[in-house]
């Protein structure tokens, strides 16, 4: 049985393919809180917010968010209000749950240029 991936393994590879089809993109790390409350205090008057997506990506048609999710995982209602805050803003947000997704959401944001 082939073992499934991790999102962090999966974030980790999309970012590689992002890199080589020229696309530049950085992290929100906010898993990087972790269980300290001192340093989350600090990152949350930095403007840790949850929810936030994983990826800023800049898309061939314009910057925006890309969440990643391991096959079968499930946005939080935090991630979802997040979504909802982008798309009433008129700001991209993708989903995704593999490296294929991805490259097909590339493709959807180059059609659009």
């Amino acid at each position: 049985m082939k073992q499934q991936k991790s999102e962090a393994q999966i974030q980790a590879e999309v970012v590689q393919l992002l890199q080589r089809e020229r696309i530049f993109c950085h992290s929100i790390p906010n898993e990087g809180a972790g269980s300290d409350m001192i340093r989350t205090t600090q990152l949350i008057a930095l403007g840790l917010r949850k929810g936030v997506a994983d990826l800023i990506v800049w898309w061939p048609d314009g910057i925006g968010y890309l969440e990643m999710k391991k096959p079968g995982g499930k946005q939080s209602k935090e991630q979802m209000l997040f979504e909802g805050r982008c798309r009433e803003y008129g700001v991209s947000y993708d989903l995704a749950h593999s490296v294929e997704e991805v490259e097909a959401i590339i493709e959807w944001h180059r059609r659009k240029v």
